[in-house]
């Protein structure tokens, strides 16, 4: 932690500029070095370049300055009750696990790193909070980690004791977050990216400094979420016309979101709707209510090609530890009911879990190429 903690600090004070790489894949790594330029030259104002692919496989590096790094530690310091020490439970190389080592660096406090070479094992997080140094104490999870926590009653009982946990990275059921909440866990969800400095939307409002507006939205209120302010990353590593930035001081996300309340809800991503039958499905509209059926721990919804259709809906399921596995016909049924017909599921896989990719992001693309 020594070395790291001497190169942290030097990207806090935009003295080096660092691209993050995962050092137990060396394919990721010549692949990223690659497609980023590791090595070649760089703006003087840069401090990282921390890669992102969202759904395309295709990694672009988001260029973020000293400034706009420090502007999302202070923010989420300001929102959450102070600065304190972190424990991170997430993996460095991405935006998530990086800003958890600066907050706590920031803070003037080493971050307690949990273990993740054998995966996440929620045991191990009650000896890691004690560890962990400070009047305030935080950490960042992903919902697949708070789920494992829920299910074991001293990691839950751990957890309880933090003054808050960031929950992101995917998004996070009704069911999961109502049970957290019941088992006292002081969660908050957040919403961000790589190219915000991580999230910079927590329980549904903007960080302080950051700007939030709906694009283009439609009679339902829900259009393309765009972001704004001081977190911004200056755009892309060697795409300067990349149109997600092409409207100076924003970010033009593919997530689909609306303002309730001027709370923001996200619906889903534009780029993962399903077209079956000339009908237009959002994947994760489905998976909150097939999250509410009885036996489904998780779920992945996604499209498959149809001759007749053009795509149809399908959906993987890891079920419960506990209780009867979940019925085809009743999870159909369930979603006929709130949603329609043309949203069920028409195939039903059972998997042991999702194939993931980032920190804790569902692959639809892999589940697609998969079952297709």
């Amino acid at each position: 932690m020594l070395d790291a903690r001497r190169d942290l600090t030097a990207l806090l004070d935009g003295d080096a500029a660092y691209l993050p790489l995962p050092a137990d894949n060396p394919a990721d790594v010549r692949r990223l070095s690659e497609a980023l330029a590791l090595g070649s030259p760089i703006d003087d104002d840069a401090a990282l370049v921390v890669s992102t692919s969202g759904t395309t496989g295709t990694p672009k590096g988001a260029v973020h300055t000293a400034a706009s790094l420090r502007a999302s530690i202070d923010a989420t310091a300001e929102v959450l009750g102070g600065p304190g020490s972190w424990l991170l439970a997430m993996p460095p190389h991405h935006i998530a696990g990086l800003q958890v080592l600066l907050r706590s660096l920031a803070a003037g406090y080493d971050p307690v790193v949990l273990d993740l070479a054998a995966g996440f094992d929620p045991a191990a997080l009650p000896a890691q909070i004690a560890a962990m140094p400070g009047h305030r104490r935080y950490t960042s999870l992903v919902p697949m980690q708070l789920r494992k926590a829920l299910d074991d009653p001293r990691a839950s009982a751990a957890l309880a004791d933090l003054d808050a946990i960031l929950v992101g990275g995917a998004a996070t059921g009704a069911s999961l977050a109502a049970r957290a909440l019941d088992a006292g866990l002081p969660i908050v969800r957040t919403y961000g990216m790589s190219e915000t400095a991580g999230g910079c939307v927590y329980d549904g409002l903007p960080l302080p400094g950051t700007r939030l507006r709906i694009m283009e939205a439609g009679d339902d209120g829900a259009g393309r979420v765009a972001l704004g302010g001081a977190t911004l990353a200056k755009g892309y590593r060697n795409l300067p016309d990349h149109p997600a930035f092409a409207d100076p001081g924003w970010f033009l996300t593919d997530d689909l979101g609306a303002l309730d309340d001027h709370l923001l809800r996200i619906v889903g991503r534009a780029d993962e709707a399903i077209s079956t039958g000339g009908l237009t499905v959002v994947p994760q509209v489905v998976e909150a209510v097939i999250s509410e059926v009885p036996g489904v721990a998780d779920c992945a919804v996604f499209g498959v090609p149809d001759e007749r259709l053009g795509e149809q809906v399908v959906v993987a399921v890891v079920a419960a530890t506990e209780g009867p596995r979940p019925d085809d016909a009743v999870l159909r049924a369930f979603v006929t009911e709130r949603l329609d017909r043309y949203a069920a599921p028409r195939k039903v896989f059972l998997l042991d879990a999702l194939t993931l990719r980032g920190p804790g992001k569902v692959d639809r693309r892999a589940l697609r190429e998969r079952f297709a």
